[in-house]
């Protein structure tokens, strides 16, 4: 019973790694996407519209460094499309930002990352327990595709030239 279960863990922890490297790999996607659809611009090259949002980051425009002006010009893109009511709270915290010392704006940062985080490790919890509270016919339903994948791995021949004559093995 107990190997069930380490092996459960490990199917469960596989997955997640390649949840993982999904995530990360879309974030990079979009990253790249917001690279190109913002270019790094002054202030005075912004539209006028994305001055009149981003007005209270006017002085300090030019020292942002160039991700956190795609961003500010990401939050002016939606803003049009916002309602009234979201308009006016994203206009409030620009200016509340903008308000804020460099350490002020690390910790609140560091707190963001933080309920992130506790974000995910709730969900992650509920997933366990859901999975947990599966009966082990239902956990090996749910591994055995896993099985299939690592058979057909394994028993698919390999195909590369011997050392000595250059030929394909059979």
């Amino acid at each position: 019973m107990a190997e069930k279960a380490q092996l459960a863990l490990r199917r469960v922890r596989r997955l997640a790694r390649g949840v993982a490297f999904v995530l990360l790999a879309a974030l990079a996607a979009g990253a790249a996407q917001a690279r190109d659809r913002y270019p790094d611009q002054n202030w005075d090259a912004l539209e006028a519209p994305q001055r009149e949002i981003l007005a209270p980051l006017a002085s300090e425009w030019d020292r942002l460094d160039s991700d956190s002006r795609k961003r500010w010009l990401g939050v002016a893109m939606r803003y049009p499309k916002m309602t009234p009511i979201g308009q006016k709270r994203v206009h409030t915290r620009i200016k509340k930002w903008a308000a804020l010392t460099p350490q002020q704006r690390a910790e609140a940062r560091a707190r963001y990352k933080l309920m992130l985080l506790e974000r995910k490790m709730k969900r992650l919890q509920r997933e366990w327990q859901r999975y947990q509270a599966l009966s082990i016919e239902e956990r090996q339903r749910l591994a055995a595709p896993e099985k299939d994948k690592r058979k057909t791995r394994r028993t698919t021949p390999k195909s590369s030239p011997t050392p000595a004559t250059g030929n394909t093995a059979q």
